[in-house]
């Protein structure tokens, strides 16, 4: 079975080489490189092309907001945040940048693997309870003027819309609406596609922010 290449970019000495350890003893992944900022992650990624990055949120010369955002237009990866505190501002950057997911860094090697592999097969992954604050956040008023425009969706598309705002995979939606997985996975593409969005967690947060 081919591995999941990974690159790990943190600024902690301690917590890099402890999740390369973590990692490398697991057959299922291979570290191919640790850098401690975005911009070496980059220059790594641009040598050998990783699956998935983990990457830390501020760290110096390239922070992880920016780095994501360029991993993502240079199409070198997928990004899980990692990060040492529940800020959802920075967190609703990273991920309005194109990652895939994020994470507070005090999980169980176990979880951390298998969040690593929902990343890679295309899976957004959230620190529980995060969506339920952006959406705390909109209830008090604090989304853009005009916020997400329900105009020009039908019903189905909103029920779609809602069903990923709560977090739900495709195969949690198909069963709520009572239609396929394929079926699923069209709506939502067709969604993404009318709002110029990269993936599922974007349309998540402009649903319950109003920003893009």
């Amino acid at each position: 079975m081919e591995k999941i290449k990974v690159i790990i970019a943190d600024d902690s000495d301690f917590v890099r080489d402890g999740m390369k350890i973590i990692l490398d003893v697991d057959d299922e992944f291979e570290v191919i490189g640790c850098a401690s900022n975005g911009m070496e992650a980059i220059e790594l990624a641009k040598k050998q092309k990783p699956d998935v990055f983990l990457m830390d949120i501020q760290m110096a010369k390239m922070d992880g907001i920016e780095a994501t955002k360029l991993i993502v237009e240079q199409d070198l990866g997928k990004v899980l945040i990692l990060t040492t505190f529940d800020d959802d501002e920075l967190v609703k950057q990273a991920l309005l940048n194109g990652a895939k997911g994020y994470l507070i860094k005090n999980h169980t090697p176990e979880h951390l693997k298998q969040m690593i592999k929902s990343v890679y097969n295309g899976t957004g992954v959230m620190e529980e309870g995060f969506l339920e604050s952006l959406a705390a956040s909109q209830a008090t008023g604090s989304s853009s003027k005009g916020g997400f425009n329900p105009a020009g969706y039908t019903e189905r598309e909103m029920d779609i819309v809602k069903a990923v705002a709560d977090g739900l995979s495709n195969k949690e939606i198909a069963e709520r609406l009572f239609i396929t997985e394929g079926t699923v996975k069209n709506y939502i593409t067709n969604i993404l596609s009318k709002e110029g969005l990269s993936h599922r967690t974007a349309l998540a947060v402009y649903y319950l922010t109003g920003k893009k």
